[in-house]
């Protein structure tokens, strides 16, 4: 996923140091904590795919015509916008006899495009294949962690954010992606701290929040394929107004109008 150009790598994290303090005060309750990384991989999957059966979107591969060619797998890798790319790439080092890599050429070709040149007809096929694989799984759990899941947890701890600000962060990242354009992840929270102070600085951690946010959906109107902002409005602004700065169960939420619940 991850924005329109090329390549969304990971961001570097906030450009200011925060104490000691601040970063244990996060890690208390952080969203790298497993059980709460499941949940946030169970959130992004409602939005991405409808489910909340996360695992079961590795084969997931579909052009959902927004520009970026094909979007593939647990967190929507896409074939214009070079994760896709980094992904097969991984697969095909750790594995090079893979029914991947022959695509590797065309997906070199088609970066920073929509088309389908060389990809089709057999490329879906191939890689509902490549996603029965458990060395292929493995790949899509660390690109993700890599490229988005990682660096945006890392950016939240920094700003002194507890469990629901790092998941704003990884959703913005997952869709906005790390480039440097007006509505990536890094123009997002500049504009959030343009208008408020995060905890690492001394500010209010839920008017912060509220800023981002108001940065993120400001971001998702610039796009047509992004502009129903549910997944902001109805789940993330739902538990920050309910005060559920840990992500604690149960929550309840909607996205594009589907209802989810997490016990």
């Amino acid at each position: 996923m991850g924005g329109t150009s090329r390549p969304p790598r990971p961001w570097p994290g906030p450009p200011t140091a925060t104490t000691a303090v601040h970063q244990q005060e996060a890690a208390v309750t952080g969203l790298d904590e497993p059980a709460k990384k499941d949940i946030a991989m169970r959130l992004v999957c409602s939005a991405e795919n409808s489910s909340l059966d996360w695992r079961g979107q590795y084969g997931y591969i579909e052009d959902i015509g927004d520009g970026r060619g094909y979007t593939a797998g647990i967190i929507g890798f896409c074939s214009g916008t070079g994760d896709m790319l980094d992904l097969v790439e991984l697969y095909s080092e750790r594995k090079p006899d893979n029914v991947l890599a022959a695509y590797l050429p065309a997906l070199r070709d088609v970066d920073g495009t929509d088309s389908h040149d060389g990809l089709d007809p057999g490329f879906g096929d191939a890689w509902q294949e490549a996603a029965r694989d458990p060395a292929f799984q493995r790949a899509q759990d660390d690109e993700r962690d890599r490229v988005y899941f990682d660096p945006a947890v890392d950016a939240g701890k920094g700003d002194g954010l507890g469990t629901l600000g790092q998941f704003a962060y990884y959703d913005a990242l997952v869709m906005h992606g790390g480039g440097d354009d007006s509505a990536s992840f890094g123009a997002i929270r500049e504009r959030a701290l343009a208008r408020a102070e995060p905890p690492a600085r001394g500010g209010d951690e839920v008017v912060y929040l509220n800023a981002f946010l108001d940065a993120r959906v400001w971001a998702m109107r610039q796009e047509e394929a992004h502009s129903d902002t549910s997944r902001v409005d109805t789940a993330q602004r739902v538990f920050l107004d309910a005060g559920n700065l840990n992500l604690d169960p149960p929550l309840d939420w909607k996205v594009y109008g589907d209802s989810y619940h997490i016990g």
